[in-house]
């Protein structure tokens, strides 16, 4: 018996991966990319880790570029069990612009026809895979007014993740079983899943590897992938449902901005499913997200041992690169 529509995820919440030097991260994605810094705060399981959220304006699902910076770590080792790409989507006509801006930077940057779309596939200082990928059906985001990009070509959510498998059936089930997508097209060996309305944000694309080693964190690698549902009730729904399809989910984690549950894809890569609310502004000014160290309630005690085991990270609105 299929499971119902309405405990199926609404797309990407958020992205998280593990950076390097947290204000080289700082830097390259506030100056170079124009993302807003709109959550400075802390790993709530690793105090002593900064973790560091980008997005759009207003902080909005859907937008959400997160990093623990752990500098000390050895860098990813591509594999089997990761996220290979976090792609986001920019307006028509951007692509041009943003090819001249990460070449002047120095990055090395390919062009790609991806399911009759133009991409620009890079990666960022850290060795993290990044995608742009030009569409005409962007996520309704918020532009950022103190963004180094100009607001038509400021990047517009995420457009789609990119997974590497051995066994692509067994996680098209659960994506189809456990999440509600359903598999849409296929192009260049990439398998393309959507949930919804389908559309940037609500991608998720497999490549089946066969012979593909297991793949390890480590500085340039995504921690987890985040998606979306609209509230408690939602994601208990959900919740049911992905431990239905075999993968056995966490209780509920309070994050505060959110709530979350995680679990692992067949294939190994650690997945969360996170409300849509509270949202950024719970705790601080809409106006001045990012601009200082914010902490749940249950750190809040231990602010100064927290602060006193953290490097100065700077002002968010740093010069581009």
């Amino acid at each position: 018996m299929p499971a119902p529509v309405d405990s199926a995820v609404t797309g990407i919440h958020h992205v998280t991966a593990i950076s390097g030097d947290a204000r080289e991260n700082l830097s390259f994605y506030t100056g170079l990319l124009g993302l807003r810094l709109v959550k400075r705060t802390v790993n709530q399981d690793v105090p002593d880790t900064y973790h560091l959220f980008y997005a759009d304006g207003e902080g909005r699902p859907g937008t959400d570029l997160t990093f623990f910076p752990w500098p000390n770590l050895p860098p990813a080792r591509p594999g089997i069990g990761l996220t290979m790409e976090a792609g986001f989507s920019v307006g028509e006509g951007s692509l041009d612009w943003w090819a001249e801006r990460l070449a002047a930077a120095g990055l090395e940057v390919t062009s790609e026809a991806r399911f009759g779309e133009n991409a620009l596939v890079f990666r960022d200082p850290h060795g993290l895979g990044l995608s742009l990928t030009e569409t005409d059906d962007p996520l309704g985001t918020a532009p950022w007014d103190r963004s180094t990009v100009p607001a038509e070509h400021q990047l517009a959510g995420f457009h789609a993740v990119r997974l590497w498998e051995r066994d692509l059936p067994r996680t098209a089930r659960f994506l189809t079983e456990g999440l509600g997508f359903e598999e849409t097209g296929e192009d260049g060996g990439w398998h393309r899943f959507e949930v919804g309305a389908g559309g940037p944000g609500r991608r998720v694309e497999l490549r089946e590897l066969p012979q593909e080693r297991r793949g390890m964190w480590g500085t340039g690698a995504v921690h987890h992938v985040a998606f979306r549902v609209d509230d408690d009730d939602h994601q208990a729904r959900t919740r049911e449902r992905v431990a239905a399809a075999g993968q056995p989910p966490t209780e509920v984690i309070d994050r505060f901005w959110f709530r979350s549950i995680y679990f692992r894809e067949p294939g190994g890569a650690l997945f969360e499913v996170a409300t849509d609310g509270p949202g950024f502004a719970v705790d601080e000014d809409a106006r001045a997200l990012g601009e200082r160290l914010i902490l749940p309630p249950w750190l809040e005690p231990r602010r100064a041992e927290i602060e006193a085991g953290l490097a100065p990270l700077g002002d968010a609105t740093v010069a581009d690169g």
